[in-house]
């Protein structure tokens, strides 16, 4: 699936509801860029008399003074300026924040499934680049369209009052813009989406090919999977060449526009000075506002054009908040019975392309499960409805009569944890790596649940023990690390029923059957779901399920299967495990 664009209606919400939370630092701002035009205004105002002086050889002293006045316009313009900008890009900053934020809870909230569903990437790319480019726009190019406009608006209206006849010369420019114009927004819009939808289709591939090379690696598809990325790339190159090929034609009608009316205003001036109908002063005055306006203008164009890419990227980020959340969920009656029921479950990824097809599966509380089967069986996608983080198209998964997807987050939680082999080290410290709970951990209890998976001596040799920094800017944890304090969190979360995919995966043969030995004494007494890949840990389990293209094919203990000669032997002896 793909994560949706919030809509025009959505935009116009979020913008009041900003202007109304932010009126008096937005009135603040504006009121800045007011002064800061109507103080520009009076430059060419003065420059003009100055001009008219000169030719009417006043006294040198009066011209000094029209000078001097001149010189200090200038200084009270750019002081108005840098204040002006100063406050609207810490409003900026507020805003951008307060996006950003709400994003990142909404996204927290999503449902497993649907970021699943969606990829990783998709939201990546739009916490990230997204946000990027809403900076962007937030910090300059709101301050700036702002600045413009009020720019545009004053100085049209002092040449109105300058002189109106010479004012008329702005009115070749109307055509031009009008046209150039209406031709290229339309355009220019679906194009710009395209742009930063196939972006994020770039950044998504990038990032899937990154999590997992070692699939890549092991299926040899890493020829398959660079020209899939290419092929991204291109597409991304495609749609910013039809984004240039727009600009390329309506920018020369902007610097058109620009430079039509200070020529018409100098053929109408001249008539009109020849005619006696306007000053000399005069002239000047409104050709420089002529001049002047061609700044704000071009500024106004240019960053409608990045309003529009920030527009696109908050429709990109407000579309997260869309996605509609789980609604509260009270599980029919307190979950009693722990027995972990199985009843016609069915699922699919797309419709039409079931994957698992009518599984019915009892496990009684307290036993070890252990899952095989080929890949692409169904195996990973069983686990995750039994945890609850998908919801089957049809069928129950419960426990005993109540439902996996009918419980709230917080009770599933403490009855059931899915383990897998993505594990995420959080750039924090080790102590806050394991403390991921809502009751209080000490010490001890941390200690002991890194003894339990074979961290002690590794918490020794660190330097500042549970209090040394992990991650991005810490120590580096591999992957096999990972996972161990992955299985730690387990132990201190003390659910009921543990799903473990492939949980050991990145261990060595010797560390990962030693740990799962250990987990077994640990786990005792808990329901305990082993998706293996190493038949080691299938030998030992109190059942086996074996699956097969979306069902449960045989079922039962080890020897039992083993002397069925089915599947399960198959895949035994194709294994070659030394189980010693």
């Amino acid at each position: 699936m793909k994560l949706p664009l919030a809509d025009a209606a959505a935009l116009r919400r979020w913008l009041r509801g900003t202007v109304r939370s932010h009126r008096s630092r937005f009135a603040a701002t504006t009121l800045l860029y007011v002064l800061t035009t109507a103080v520009g205004l009076a430059g060419p105002q003065l420059l003009g008399v100055l001009v008219e002086s000169v030719q009417a050889a006043a006294p040198v002293l009066r011209i000094d003074l029209l000078a001097g006045a001149f010189l200090l316009v200038l200084i009270a313009q750019a002081l108005l300026a840098r204040a002006a900008r100063l406050r609207a890009m810490l409003l900026g900053e507020e805003l951008l924040a307060e996006a950003r934020e709400e994003m990142v809870e909404h996204a927290l909230a999503l449902p497993l499934g649907v970021v699943e569903s969606a990829g990783t990437g998709d939201l990546l790319s739009r916490a990230t680049t997204d946000i990027d480019r809403l900076d962007h726009t937030v910090r300059n190019a709101l301050p700036e369209i702002s600045a413009a406009m009020i720019a545009i608006g004053l100085t049209a209206t002092a040449m109105l009052l300058t002189s109106p006849l010479l004012a008329c010369g702005m009115l070749v420019a109307v055509p031009l813009l009008v046209l150039s114009t209406r031709w290229y927004y339309p355009r220019s819009l679906p194009v710009v989406q395209q742009v930063m939808e196939r972006w994020s289709d770039v950044q998504a591939g990038a990032h899937e090919s990154v999590e997992g090379a070692r699939t890549i690696s092991a299926l040899r598809l890493g020829d398959r999977r660079t020209a899939r990325n290419e092929h991204l790339l291109d597409r991304a190159v495609d749609a910013e060449k039809r984004h240039r090929s727009l600009l390329t034609a309506w920018l020369p009608c902007l610097e058109l526009s620009y430079v039509l009316p200070v020529g018409a205003i100098l053929l109408i001036g001249g008539w009109a000075h020849s005619a006696g109908a306007a000053q000399l002063g005069t002239v000047v005055a409104v050709v420089l506002y002529a001049q002047s306006l061609s700044a704000p203008l071009d500024e106004l164009f240019m960053w409608l054009e990045e309003l529009q890419v920030g527009g696109t990227a908050l429709q990109r980020v407000l579309g997260v908040s869309q996605v509609p959340l789980d609604g509260p969920r009270e599980p029919a009656q307190p979950v009693g019975e722990r027995d972990l029921v199985m009843r016609d479950l069915r699922f699919s990824y797309r419709p039409g392309r079931e994957v698992l097809h009518g599984i019915d599966l009892v496990v009684p509380a307290g036993q070890r499960l252990a899952i095989v089967g080929p890949s692409g069986a169904g195996k990973s996608t069983l686990g995750r409805l039994i945890a609850g983080t998908g919801r089957p198209d049809s069928g129950s998964v419960a426990f005993g009569r109540t439902e996996v997807t009918a419980m709230p987050t917080e009770s599933l939680r403490r009855e059931v944890v899915l383990l897998t082999q993505e594990q995420h080290v959080f750039a924090c410290s080790l102590r806050d790596n394991l403390a991921l709970l809502d009751r209080e951990t000490g010490d001890e209890e941390l200690l002991a649940a890194l003894k339990s998976v074979g961290l002690q001596e590794w918490v020794r040799g660190l330097d500042h023990g549970l209090d040394t920094r992990l991650g991005a800017g810490g120590l580096a944890v591999p992957a096999a690390r990972a996972q161990q304090l992955a299985l730690a969190r387990v132990l201190l979360a003390d659910p009921h029923t543990v799903v473990l995919d492939e949980a050991t995966s990145l261990l060595d043969s010797t560390t990962s059957r030693d740990l799962e030995q250990a987990l077994a004494t640990l786990l005792a007494d808990r329901t305990v779901i082993a998706i293996a890949h190493r038949l080691h840990t299938a030998r030992t389990a109190e059942r086996i399920a074996v699956m097969s293209r979306g069902r449960i094919v045989e079922l039962g203990e080890h020897a039992e299967l083993m002397a069925a000669g089915g599947s399960y032997a198959e895949l035994y002896r194709a294994a070659k495990v030394d189980l010693g």
